[in-house]
């Protein structure tokens, strides 16, 4: 009898130290992998540099945080603008059934502060290579740390459809804008920025993910 437990317990050692082999292989293969796709990563190359239209300025830390990347004063008026791409907002699958194309068309969440006023005036729109279209505008309270996913959250009365608005009306709300340097000259450096933005980011996940996976196979 004590050799048939003594036989059954050496059974199981085995069994484990045979998992713990499997799971430990399993671990170098994703290592090896993550390792293999970061450094295929990192050979592309960026796009050329791309200064923000004057008087534009990159707002600080913009490339590590989902706030705004672009500031600016305009007269006694803050002006910063925020970008995601049409993938962040509408499923792929959406995209193909609208024939949308996330490269070629831009959000931009743009947010006009005057001095002393608790809520800022924000317009939400599509930019594109060579047009500039409003989609919405509204009145919100201000944000102590104003995000792009923020302001994609309405907590209040949004306003009406920009669409139905009057035309005259619609008219004078694009001049307005585009009085302030919001138009399709924004494009070519916000694509450039949202490229080096995603590359840094892709590259990141490969290290925090290795990084992950490294420490539970070596504990």
């Amino acid at each position: 009898m004590l050799k048939r437990i003594v036989a059954c317990q050496w059974a199981l050692a085995r069994r484990g130290l045979s998992t713990a082999a499997s799971s430990s292989a399993v671990d170098s293969l994703v290592l090896r992998s993550l390792k293999d796709h970061y450094f295929e990563v990192s050979k592309m190359s960026p796009p050329p540099k791309i200064n923000p239209p004057t008087p534009y300025t990159i707002v600080k830390g913009a490339l590590d945080n989902d706030g705004p990347v672009l500031r600016r004063t305009y007269e006694q008026e803050e002006i910063r603008i925020s970008v995601m791409r049409l993938a962040n907002l509408v499923p792929e699958d959406a995209q193909e059934e609208a024939g949308g194309d996330d490269i070629s068309q831009l959000f931009l969440h743009v947010d006009i502060e005057k001095p002393g006023n608790d809520e800022v005036l924000h317009f939400l729109c599509s930019l594109y290579p060579d047009a500039m279209g409003i989609q919405a505008v509204s009145i919100r309270k201000k944000e102590k740390v104003p995000t792009a996913q923020a302001v994609c959250i309405p907590s209040c009365y949004q306003g009406p459809s920009f669409q139905d608005l009057d035309e005259n009306l619609r008219d004078v709300f694009h001049n307005y804008i585009e009085k302030r340097g919001v138009n399709e000259s924004l494009f070519s450096f916000l694509q450039s920025w949202l490229y080096v933005k995603d590359h840094r980011r892709l590259m990141r996940w490969f290290k925090t993910v290795g990084t992950f996976i490294n420490k539970r196979s070596t504990s």
